[in-house]
C-alpha cells in the first residue's frame, strides 16, 4: 500500500475525518487550524481554539513506522508525567475515556490524540529574549529543574505498554540498512560507539524512560513566571537519564556560536551547564561516574541526529544528500572530535556547525 504524505493526508481529514474527531473529543464549536508542517515532522498537527475554554493541540498520526502499542505507551508516559507533578502538556481523554482514537479510511489508520495546549510561548517566538527583569541563568537553571523533575518521576514508572528500548532502534543492523555503504567509516565509528554504550551500567537510577528530543522546540515557557511546559514525547524511550543532560548541553552553544574565541566558549559553555546541572540537582541526584560520561553523550546526540537526517530523506523519497551541516556531523564522528567541535579548529562562528558538502 502506498504511503501517505503530509498534504494528502490534511486534505483527507479536511474532507472526511474531522466532524468524526470533533464528536469523538468534544471539539464542537472549537476553531480547528492546521499548524504548518516542520522539516522532519512525523504528524498533522491542529491548534483548537474555542472562547472561554482552554485551547487545545490536535495530533493526528499517519506514518506506518508505529503502531498502536507505541502511541499508547508515549500517551500513558506523559499522563503518568503529569499526574505526578511533571511539567507537561497533559493527553486529553476522548468522550470514550481512551487516551488514544483510531480512524481508519481507505485501509490507512489514523491514530488520534488530543493534548492541552502548553502556556506560553516558544523561546524562538520571543526572538531568544527571556522574561523581562530575570536573568537568563534563571532560564537555564528553569530547563535543567524541570528535566531532572521528569528524569524522578520516571524513575517510579511502571509502563502498562512499554516503549522501545534504546538497542532496539539503534543497532548496527539498523545503521547499516540505513547509512549508505560509502559511509563506511562512519558506519563504524557508530558500531564502536554503540558498543561502548553496551558496557554502560543500566540501573533504575541512571537509565529509564527519556523525552530524547528535550530542547527549547519542545517546550513553551510562560514569559510572566519562567514556567516551561514540555509537549512532543514522539520520540521518547528508553535510555540513560544523561541522553537528555547531552541533548540540552548541544542546545546550549546557540548561545555563544557567533563568539571567534574558543577559550571564552568553553567558559561560557562550562558555566551554562553547570547552571542547568543545578537546577537538574535540585530534584533528582545523578552521580558523578555519569557526568563522566557526557562527552560520550553529545557524541551519541550526532549519531540520532544523523540517523534522523537519512530518516527523514528515506520517509520523504528523497535522494540522499549530504549538506553542510550533516557533513560536519559525519565528520565530528569520523574524527573522535568532541564537544559538537565547538572547541575545536573545525569549527567557525562564521558558518556555524558547517563543513564542506560531500557526495555519497
Amino acid at each position: 500500500m502506498n504511503m501517505l504524505n503530509f498534504n494528502e493526508v490534511v486534505k483527507i481529514v479536511d474532507a472526511y475525518l474531522l466532524p468524526s474527531i470533533s464528536e469523538l473529543f468534544g471539539l464542537e464549536g472549537y476553531e480547528i487550524q492546521l499548524i504548518p508542517a516542520h522539516d522532519g515532522g512525523r504528524n498533522v498537527v491542529y491548534t483548537c481554539e474555542k472562547e472561554g475554554a482552554d485551547a487545545k493541540i490536535l495530533r493526528i498520526a499517519f506514518l506506518p513506522d508505529r503502531n498502536r502499542e507505541d502511541f499508547l505507551a508515549e500517551v500513558e508516559y506523559i499522563r503518568y508525567l503529569f499526574e505526578h507533578g511533571g511539567s507537561v502538556s497533559n493527553v486529553v481523554s476522548s468522550r470514550k475515556g481512551n487516551l488514544l482514537e483510531e480512524i481508519t479510511h481507505n485501509e490507512h489508520t489514523f491514530y488520534i490524540c488530543l493534548f492541552e495546549k502548553a502556556k506560553g510561548k516558544m523561546l524562538a517566538e520571543n526572538n531568544y529574549r527571556y522574561r523581562e527583569g530575570a536573568p537568563i541563568t534563571e532560564y537555564y537553571y528553569n530547563s535543567g529543574k524541570v528535566l531532572g523533575k521528569m528524569h524522578q518521576i520516571s524513575k517510579g514508572y511502571t509502563p502498562v505498554h512499554r516503549r522501545y528500548s534504546f538497542f532496539d532502534k539503534y543497532n548496527a543492523e539498523y545503521i547499516d540498512k540505513l547509512i549508505p555503504g560509502s559511509l563506511s567509516p562512519l558506519k563504524e565509528k557508530l558500531v564502536e560507539l554503540l558498543n561502548t554504550l553496551k558496557g554502560l551500567d543500566r540501573n533504575q537510577e541512571t537509565f529509564g524512560m527519556v523525552h530524547f528530543d528535550y530542547s527549547d522546540g519542545n517546550y513553551m515557557i510562560d514569559f510572566e513566571t519562567g514556567q516551561i511546559t514540555v509537549y512532543d514525547f514522539d520520540n521518547s524511550c528508553f535510555c540513560w537519564y544523561i541522553y537528555d543532560l547531552a541533548n540540552l548541553w548541544t542546545h546550549g552553544v546557540g548561545w555563544i556560536q557567533f563568539e571567534p574565541d574558543a577559550g571564552k566558549r568553553k567558559n561560557f559553555m562550562d558555566d551554562y551547564f553547570e547552571t542547568v546541572l543545578a537546577g537538574y540537582r535540585s530534584e533528582t541526584e545523578i552521580e558523578d561516574s555519569m557526568l563522566d560520561t557526557l562527552p560520550l553523550f553529545i557524541q551519541v546526540t550526532l549519531m540520532e541526529n544523523v540517523v534522523d537526517a537519512f530518516e527523514v530523506m528515506r520517509n520523504n523519497g528523497e535522494e540522499l544528500e549530504c549538506d553542510e551541516e550533516l557533513s560536519y556531523r559525519i565528520k565530528c564522528l569520523e574524527d573522535d572530535i568532541p564537544y559538537l567541535g565547538f572547541f575545536h579548529e573545525i569549527y567557525s562562528c562564521e558558518g556555524p556547525f558547517e563543513y564542506e558538502e560531500r557526495n555519497i
